[in-house]
């Protein structure tokens, strides 16, 4: 196909597949990403690498990924060589150093440099579908002219994006936080599509009619599954509030009295200090329960393991998860919004606790270890059902979404 330097520019709803076509270098659909970094360990991170290489890699796209922190850091994700990644050095992350009062100032004035800098490099770049991971870009992604198709990529339930009511902030900031959210349904309108995890998220939006939703990939495929003969419960989380791991250990202190011989193990990263502290307060048998930080083995810790539990008050959607069950892993989680309903088959690969109800996350580990025929069945079923969630499968779905919209 003959390359082009300009795209034609066509009214939103008027395109058709000979516009896009006509700014295809090669025949190569030609996204690009905007998020603010790849330097962190993160779920967002880890999954926005996986995809953006497979596409790069087996389907051929043009991908490009706009950065605006961590100039001078190293990826922590591989990335492959097929892809560009322009860091537009905004620093946004100095914000998190001001007092709420300069913040707003500094805001402001990084988000003017970010808009002219993304709108210089989009009218450069003149891709064919621009994402967003709904960060700062959001306020004015829409009206950036470049011809491209605008999607938003959810990664956290509805009700507790930009949620304030977990940290110890000012009326002010909450009304600030309020303000930011009602003008947020607007810039989402104007999306060609808002993609966000799982259906019932979908269903939140409900002011919406351009919502989807997609789940996460399995991020890898275990090379084997746990022989379920360690009496071993596996926790993979941040210490954080959100996490749960307060009601983890409650429901432990209840589940310990069951059963003598199993033990329970907790990676993630952050502060376990107070969480260290709990332990005592409800005085948790130390020999057999420990708090770790990060592992580097995250699927080995799976394979020695009989059991994974996911305490946690709510999830985008739930990676561990699917990890786990991957791995022969039955699960228990609690039921909370919005992620673990969409992965478990509630008595089939894992039991769903009513959520924040540590006495009945108890019941519900203790029915599993109780009854190795169950854990068994629900081991062999995890693995089976979680295959949907492969990589290929998933990028499959976003590859039909982008042809859609192509086409459209």
């Amino acid at each position: 196909m003959q390359k082009y330097d300009k795209i034609l520019i066509v009214p939103k709803k008027k395109r058709t597949f000979a516009a896009i076509q006509r700014n295809m270098t090669d025949n190569k659909l030609k996204i690009v990403y905007v998020t603010p970094a790849l330097y962190m360990a993160g779920g967002v991170e880890r999954v926005l690498t996986l995809k953006a290489n497979y596409f790069a890699e087996h389907f051929g796209y043009d991908i490009t990924i706009i950065l605006t922190e961590g100039k001078d850091k190293p990826l922590f994700y591989p990335l492959s060589d097929k892809i560009k990644v322009i860091n537009l050095d905004i620093g946004f992350e100095e914000l998190w150093t001001c007092s709420f009062a300069k913040k707003i100032f500094v805001y402001l004035k990084k988000q003017r440099r970010f808009k002219k800098a993304l709108t210089n490099e989009l009218m450069r770049l003149r891709p064919n579908i621009t994402i967003s991971l709904l960060r700062r870009e959001i306020n004015f992604i829409n009206d950036i002219k470049d011809g491209s198709i605008k999607i938003g990529e959810l990664h956290i339930n509805r009700a507790n994006y930009r949620n304030y009511e977990t940290e110890n902030v000012s009326i002010i900031k909450k009304l600030f936080a309020k303000f930011w959210s009602a003008s947020l349904v607007s810039h989402l309108k104007k999306l060609d599509k808002l993609v966000v995890l799982t259906e019932k998220d979908r269903e939140a939006w409900i002011e919406l009619d351009n919502v989807i939703s997609i789940p996460d990939p399995l991020p890898f495929v275990p090379q084997k599954v746990s022989a379920l003969d360690n009496k071993r419960v596996v926790v993979v989380a941040r210490y954080s509030h959100e996490k749960g791991i307060d009601l983890l250990l409650k429901a432990w202190a209840e589940t310990e009295k069951g059963c003598s011989d199993w033990r329970l193990d907790v990676y993630g990263d952050g502060d376990s200090g107070p969480y260290e502290q709990l332990i005592d307060v409800l005085g948790i048998d130390r020999t057999r329960c420990a708090l770790h930080g990060r592992t580097n083995d995250v699927e080995q810790e799976y394979v020695n393991s009989s059991l994974f539990v996911l305490s946690s008050r709510f999830e985008g959607f739930g990676m561990v998860l699917i990890e786990a069950m991957a791995c022969g892993l039955p699960v228990v989680a609690f039921d909370c919004p919005w992620g673990p309903r969409s992965i478990i088959l509630d008595g089939v690969d894992g039991l769903l606790a009513e959520n924040n109800n540590p006495k009945a996350l108890s019941a519900c580990i203790l029915q599993v270890i109780k009854n190795p025929k169950l854990c068994s069945t629900m081991a062999e079923n995890a693995v089976n059902n979680i295959k949907r969630f492969r990589l290929e499968n998933i990028t499959q779905q976003w590859n039909q979404l982008f042809r859609d919209l192509c086409i459209s």
